[in-house]
C-alpha cells in the first residue's frame, strides 16, 4: 500500500475513532433507557364510617382507606424497574396510611420499602428466574395498587395475608406463557426483617395456569413459623382463585382461603380460619362498576381477634362506581357494609352488630 494511503487511513480512524465511540455510548445509553422504566401512583381517599369512631381509626382488621373522616393518602409510591433478556430488578418507595398500617412492624426507613429486589436469568433457553429482595406477595388476587383492582378497597382476606414478602424466589414460565410455577423461601409472613428469636425459614409455592386470556386459576400457599422459636406455632395457608372474563364487559373472581395454626408449641391441634370471596365486575373503556360478597371466618381470633366467645365470623358486601376521566386519573365512590353475629364493631360507643361506610378516592398513575 502506499505510504500517502497509509497515512490518510491513519488520520481518518484518528478523526473518527471519537465518534464511533460516541456511538457506542449513544446505543448503549439507549439500551438502557429502554430497559429501564419509572413510574408512580398516588391514591388520595376520604371514608366516612357511620359508627363515627372518635379517633378516626375505622377497623382494627383494615390496613388500607383505614381513616375515617379525613382525607388523606392511602398510597404514594414512586418505583423504578430494570429488564433486559437476562437480568430485573425494582426499587418502590410509598409512603401513605397503607404504609403506616402495613409496616408498623418495621423499623425505621424500611416502612418506606414498597418493593427492592434484584433477579437473573438462570438459563439462557429457558425462562427459568431467580429473584431474591422484598418481593409482590405470591398470594391473593389483589394487591395494594388500588387502580389495578376491581373493588376500591381491599376484600378482608386481603387485608389478612400478604401484600409483600421478603426472600428468594425461583420462578419457571413456559414458552407458551401458560404456566407458570414458583418456590419460595421466606422470613415470615408479610415481613422484611425476622421476628426477634425467630430461627425458621417460612416457604411458599404458586402455581398458575392460564389456558386463554379469558381465564387464570392460580394456588398459593404459604407454610412456617411467625412467632418466636420458644413459643413456635406452625402455620399452614392456602390461596386459591379463579378470574374469569366472560364477555368483553364482565369479569368474575372467586377465591377461597384456608389457613391453619398450631393452638400451642408441640399441639396436634389446629385452629382454622377461611374466607371464600365473589366480586363481579362489569366495565367499558370509561366506566366500572364492581360488586363483592365476602365472608371471613375465624373463631379462634388468629388471624382477627375479635374478643367474643365466636370470635371473627363477618358477611361483607360492598358496590363501587368507577369513572376514568383520563388514563392517569381514576375516580372512585364505594358503600361497604358488614354483619356479624356478635357485636364487634361499634356505634360511637355503643357494640353494634353491623358497619356500614363510604369511601371516594381518587388515583393518578404514570
Amino acid at each position: 500500500m502506499h505510504s500517502k494511503t497509509i497515512r490518510n487511513s491513519i488520520i481518518w480512524l484518528a478523526l473518527t475513532a471519537p465518534f464511533i465511540e460516541l456511538q457506542k455510548a449513544a446505543a448503549q445509553t439507549e439500551t438502557t433507557q429502554k430497559a429501564l422504566t419509572i413510574g408512580g401512583y398516588a391514591e388520595a381517599f376520604y371514608s366516612y364510617d357511620l359508627g363515627q369512631p372518635a379517633h378516626h381509626i375505622r377497623q382494627p382488621f383494615l390496613y388500607s382507606y383505614n381513616r375515617h373522616n379525613t382525607v388523606n393518602i392511602n398510597l404514594a409510591l414512586v418505583k423504578a424497574s430494570y429488564t433486559t433478556e437476562r437480568t430485573r430488578g425494582a426499587i418502590g418507595l410509598m409512603t401513605g396510611t397503607y404504609s403506616n398500617d402495613n409496616m408498623v412492624a418495621e423499623k425505621d426507613v424500611l416502612k418506606n420499602i414498597y418493593e427492592a429486589n434484584a433477579g437473573f436469568k438462570l438459563s439462557k433457553k429457558r425462562n427459568l428466574w431467580i429473584d431474591a429482595g422484598v418481593l409482590p406477595s405470591h398470594i391473593g388476587w389483589e394487591s395494594a395498587i388500588g387502580k389495578d383492582c376491581q373493588t376500591l378497597t381491599r376484600s378482608i382476606a386481603a387485608e389478612n395475608s400478604p401484600y409483600f414478602e421478603t426472600g428468594a424466589r425461583l420462578s419457571y414460565t413456559t414458552d407458551n406463557g401458560k404456566w407458570y410455577i414458583s418456590g419460595l423461601i421466606l422470613n415470615g409472613w408479610q415481613r422484611i426483617e425476622r421476628v426477634n428469636g425467630n430461627n425458621t425459614p417460612a416457604f411458599g409455592h404458586q402455581l398458575t395456569f392460564k389456558p386463554s386470556d379469558q381465564i387464570t386459576l392460580n394456588s398459593s400457599s404459604f407454610i412456617g413459623n411467625d412467632k418466636p422459636d420458644s413459643v413456635r406455632q406452625r402455620r399452614y395457608f392456602h390461596d386459591l382463585y379463579g378470574q374469569f372474563l366472560l364477555s368483553p364487559h364482565f369479569s368474575l373472581t372467586l377465591g377461597f382461603d384456608i389457613g391453619m395454626e398450631q393452638q400451642a408449641k408441640g399441639s396436634s391441634r389446629y385452629n382454622t380460619w377461611y374466607t371464600p370471596v365473589l366480586i363481579t365486575s362489569w366495565f367499558n373503556d370509561q366506566w366500572n362498576i364492581g360488586l363483592r360478597g365476602e365472608y371471613f371466618n375465624d373463631p379462634a381470633g388468629v388471624i382477627i381477634a375479635a374478643g367474643t366467645g365466636q370470635g371473627f365470623k363477618t358477611l361483607g358486601y360492598s358496590l363501587n362506581i368507577d369513572r376514568k376521566i383520563t388514563r392517569q386519573f381514576v375516580w372512585r365512590v364505594e358503600g361497604r357494609g358488614w354483619n356479624s353475629p356478635e357485636p364487634i364493631f361499634f356505634k360511637k360507643t355503643l357494640p353494634a352488630k353491623n358497619n356500614f361506610a363510604f369511601t371516594s378516592a381518587l388515583a393518578f398513575s404514570f
